[in-house]
């Protein structure tokens, strides 16, 4: 059964970002919100986003709050923050397994497909 999972890494600190809201959605004829969840002190969210026969192929759409992480570890950022909000789309396929880690700062992200 394929699932979706995520992390995040603050690469100016060099550690997990904990307490980062995350938002997902699915995107076809609409945007629909399927899952939120929040990163735990590794990082990470507790349980997949999707799993089993939630995880439908498709395309997908995945919020991080970044914005007030850095706000909360006492950065000073710009009003409005440059990355508030970081948004990554992609697509899957059922029954397969994404991974899909968030690296960032608060001026820079990147991404990948992991294992």
């Amino acid at each position: 059964m394929g699932q979706l999972t995520t992390h995040i890494l603050d690469t100016s600190h060099g550690m997990p970002a904990s307490g980062v809201d995350i938002r997902l959605y699915s995107l076809g004829a609409d945007r629909n919100s399927i899952a939120y969840a929040k990163t735990n002190a590794d990082g990470r969210t507790e349980k997949p986003l999707l799993e089993g026969k939630a995880m439908l192929a498709g395309q997908y759409e995945l919020e991080f709050d970044i914005g007030n992480y850095f706000r909360a570890k006492g950065l000073i950022l710009d009003e409005p923050a440059f990355l508030e909000t970081v948004v990554i789309r992609f697509s899957v396929k059922a029954g397969e397994h994404y991974h899909v880690p968030l690296l960032t700062s608060p001026w820079s992200y990147s991404t990948y497909r992991g294992s």
